[in-house]
C-alpha cells in the first residue's frame, strides 16, 4: 500500500497528458491556415507511405448528461441533428484529401464523442462509407468506437463490424445503483452483458471498459462490486480512471460538491484495490490507469516497446499524422497541434466559407520536441534516456533538478542520462511527467486549470 503521506505530497493539480505541450499551454490562439495545411502536407508526405494516417471523428450528441463528464458535448433528443453533421464531417474530410493530394491509408480510426451510437446505425453507415469512399484502408487498421450501453443496438454492431471495426469501448463507469444515479448514468449490467455477448458472437476482438474511480457515493465496498462485475464479462481491456473535478469548467459537476467525493489516500485506495482485482484476474497494467489480458493487442504493444499515446489515447499504432474530423477535435502533425472550434454553430459556419474549421494551435519547438519524447517514454515506458551530445537543452537538466524530491523518495531512479520510474511509483508518474513540463514552470498557473494527478 502507498504511504499516505506520499499521496497527500504528491496529489497536486495537474496535467493528464494526452500531448505536450498541454492545451493550455500552446501559444497560437488563432493559428494561420497556410502554416497548417502546409504542415499536414509535409508530414502526410513524409510519414504516410510507411505508417499511414490517424483519424479520429468527435460526435458530440448525448440524449442526456452525465455529470462527471469533461468531453465536448451538445444535449439533446431531437436526431434530425445527425445527417447535417455527417454532411459537414465528410466535407471537412475532403478538403483534408484535397491537402493530401491523394487517397490516405488509414490505419487508425476511431470514433468518440459525446456518443457516437446516438447516431443511427444508418447514418454511422453513412459517415463511414463517405470516409472510406476517399481513402484505402492500411493491411493492419485498427478501427475502434466508443459506445452508450442504453443506445447501442445489434445493429449498431453489426452495422460497423462490416465497415471494419473490431473494437468496441463501452462507458460503464460504475455498477453501483446510487452512483448512477448521482452521476446521471443509469444502465443495468444485464444490459452491458447482452451487449459483450453479442459483439462477441459477431466477431468483435478486443472490448474495453471505461471505469472511473472518485466518483461522489463511491465506497471500497461499491467499488469491489463494481469491479468484481466486470471480471464476470472479462473485457480485454480497462481503462481504469480517476474521476477528474473541474466544476470550474464544466458546470455539470455541480451537482454535487467535494464533501460528496472520496480524497487524497481515500480515492488512491479505490484504485488500489481494484488494480490487485485485476492483476489477480489475469489483467496486466499498461501505462497510465490500464489494463489489459495479455490476448490483447495493447498488452502485446507493451511487451514489444510499441505502446504510442496521442488525443486519442494509448495505441499500438506510431502514426505522426492524427487528422481530427468535428466539433473540437485536436490534429497533429507532430510538429504543430490544431483544434477545431468548439461549437457546433462555429463549426458549420467555418465549413459554408469552405476554411477548415481550426481555431487554435501550436508550433513545436525543438525543446517542446525534446520534452515531449521524454514525457511520451515515461507514459509508455515509465523510462526514459537521453543523450548528452545531442540532446543540449536546459529544460532538460532543469526536469533533473525538479526530480531530486522523488529521488528522495525512492518513487525513481536517476542515473546519469536516464531516468527511471519503480513500479511502486506508477500512481506518480503524471508527477515525473510533470518535472519535464517546462511550459508548466515558465508559466504556472495562477488559478485552477487542472484536477489533481494522484
Amino acid at each position: 500500500m502507498i504511504d499516505s503521506s506520499l499521496i497527500k505530497k504528491y496529489n497536486v493539480p495537474g496535467p493528464r497528458y494526452t500531448s505536450y505541450p498541454t492545451v493550455p499551454y500552446w501559444d497560437q490562439t488563432a493559428l494561420d491556415a497556410g502554416l497548417w495545411t502546409n504542415n499536414v502536407k509535409f508530414t502526410f508526405d513524409k510519414t504516410e507511405p510507411a505508417n499511414g494516417i490517424a483519424l479520429y471523428i468527435h460526435l458530440p450528441f448525448c440524449e442526456s448528461l452525465c455529470t462527471y463528464c469533461g468531453c465536448n458535448t451538445r444535449i439533446t433528443v431531437n436526431h434530425s441533428v445527425e445527417e447535417v453533421y455527417i454532411l459537414a464531417v465528410l466535407k471537412e474530410w475532403k478538403m483534408y484529401v484535397d491537402i493530401f493530394g491523394r487517397k490516405p491509408k488509414i490505419r487508425e480510426l476511431h470514433l468518440g464523442g459525446g456518443t457516437p451510437t446516438f447516431f443511427s446505425p444508418e447514418n454511422l453507415q453513412t459517415l463511414i462509407s463517405g470516409i472510406l469512399e476517399d481513402a484505402e484502408v492500411h493491411p493492419h487498421h485498427n478501427f475502434s468506437f466508443e459506445a452508450h450501453p442504453n443506445n447501442t443496438s445489434e445493429k449498431h454492431l453489426r452495422t460497423l463490424y462490416q465497415l471494419g471495426f473490431r473494437r468496441l469501448s463501452l462507458g460503464i463507469q460504475d455498477f453501483d445503483a446510487k452512483v448512477q444515479e448521482m452521476v446521471n448514468r443509469v444502465q443495468s449490467y444485464q444490459k452491458i452483458a447482452n451487449i459483450v455477448n453479442q459483439a462477441r458472437t459477431i466477431g468483435y476482438t478486443s472490448i474495453n471498459f471505461d471505469l472511473i474511480y472518485g466518483l461522489p457515493l463511491q465506497t471500497i465496498q461499491s467499488v469491489e462490486s463494481t469491479i468484481q462485475k466486470v471480471i464476470e464479462l472479462l473485457p480485454d481491456r480497462i481503462a481504469f480512471y480517476g474521476y477528474a473535478h473541474v466544476p470550474w469548467i464544466k458546470q455539470g459537476q455541480r451537482k454535487f460538491t467535494e464533501a460528496d467525493l472520496p480524497v487524497d489516500s481515500e480515492k488512491r485506495a479505490l484504485y488500489e484495490m481494484g488494480k490487485k482485482l485485476f492483476l489477480m484476474n489475469d489483467y496486466e497494467e499498461i501505462g497510465m490507469d490500464h489494463f489489459a489480458l495479455k490476448t490483447d493487442s495493447l498488452y502485446r504493444a507493451t511487451q514489444n516497446g510499441e505502446l504510442h499515446r496521442n488525443f486519442m489515447g494509448y495505441t499500438e499504432s506510431r502514426t505522426k499524422l492524427m487528422v481530427g474530423l468535428g466539433v473540437s477535435s485536436i490534429s497533429d502533425t507532430w510538429t504543430v497541434f490544431a483544434q477545431n472550434v468548439k461549437t457546433v454553430e462555429g463549426y458549420y459556419e467555418k465549413l459554408e466559407r469552405n476554411e477548415l474549421p481550426i481555431f487554435k494551435g501550436h508550433t513545436l519547438n525543438e525543446e517542446d520536441l525534446i520534452m515531449r519524447r521524454h514525457i511520451l517514454n515515461l507514459i509508455c515506458k515509465f523510462e526514459t534516456t537521453w543523450e548528452k551530445e545531442t540532446e543540449q537543452c536546459e529544460a532538460l537538466y532543469e526536469a533533473t533538478d525538479r526530480l531530486k524530491e522523488m529521488v528522495y523518495d525512492e518513487l525513481v531512479i536517476l542515473e546519469p542520462y536516464k531516468l527511471t520510474v519503480s513500479k511502486e511509483a506508477i500512481p506518480f508518474i503524471r508527477n515525473a511527467c510533470m518535472a519535464f513540463d517546462a511550459r508548466l514552470w515558465k508559466n504556472l498557473p495562477q488559478s485552477k486549470i487542472f484536477s489533481n494527478v494522484v
